[in-house]
């Protein structure tokens, strides 16, 4: 009996052991899910050029101070926002960041190179339009949160963003050791305490992906003060901007 018992014991940490293997191995094709790029009218593309990869932006040049720069989801193609975002702010530019892999840029993602990647995108756009405005949705939050506590962004808005990575993982994988497992962790509340950035935070009172406790948490993360946080209700994180207030909200900061 004792050695049955001991054979399936072993069994069972032999399935849990390969179990985190894979999760290790596999977790950045589930955390990046690169899209083609879509949306063409009316759009520029510049190229950064980082450790000799091609990362491209779509843009919509204007001349003053106002700028946009978005980051977006793990699964966006973020070409289709330059419409709503060039009605929306007429008189900034628009600058919206093909992650590596995606939209055709080369290279692969990481959390090192897409943050390396915005912060050089950053310099670039602030060397000719001062007032920036970063937006950083699900995914894009953790790298706008990071740009923000490094360079003298104007505002940020954070949609549908997390307190770190490892709450999502957990969420989906709660009998797995996630947070020792992840590569790319994306620990926004080791960044939030140092942005002094006007900042708003757009929650999804649905949402099926970003635990609303794990939004909740990374509100407290600011100083007193720099942080606003709400919550559109009756929608997903997936469909929040459908929502008649999301670009309200963003415009208003």
């Amino acid at each position: 009996m004792k050695k049955a018992l001991f054979s399936i014991g072993r069994i069972l940490v032999g399935v849990y052991v390969g179990l985190c293997l894979l999760l290790f191995l596999g977790q950045r094709s589930m955390i990046y899910i690169p899209q083609p790029r879509g949306y063409r009218v009316g759009i520029t593309l510049v190229t950064l050029h980082p450790d000799g990869q091609s990362v491209l932006v779509s843009t919509r040049p204007h001349d003053g101070d106002e700028a946009l720069i978005y980051f977006g989801g793990n699964a966006e193609d973020v070409s289709y926002h330059m419409p709503e975002f060039s009605e929306a702010f007429p008189n900034a530019a628009i600058y919206l960041l093909h992650y590596r892999g995606y939209g055709g840029s080369s290279g692969a993602p990481t959390e090192k190179s897409l943050v390396s990647d915005a912060l050089a995108l950053f310099d670039l756009v602030h060397s000719q339009h001062p007032n920036i405005l970063v937006i950083g949705r699900s995914l894009g939050s953790g790298i706008a949160v990071q740009v923000a506590s490094q360079r003298p962004v104007a505002r940020l808005v954070l949609i549908t963003p997390y307190d770190g990575l490892k709450d999502i993982a957990a969420r989906e994988y709660p009998f797995l050791p996630v947070g020792i497992l992840l590569k790319d962790k994306y620990e926004s509340w080791r960044y939030a305490p140092s942005i002094t950035a006007p900042t708003l935070i757009i929650a999804a009172g649905n949402d099926e992906v970003v635990p609303r406790s794990s939004t909740d948490r990374l509100k407290t993360r600011f100083k007193e003060g720099v942080a606003r946080y709400v919550v559109i209700p009756n929608v997903g994180h997936n469909t929040i901007s459908e929502s008649q207030s999301y670009m309200t909200l963003i415009k208003s900061g």
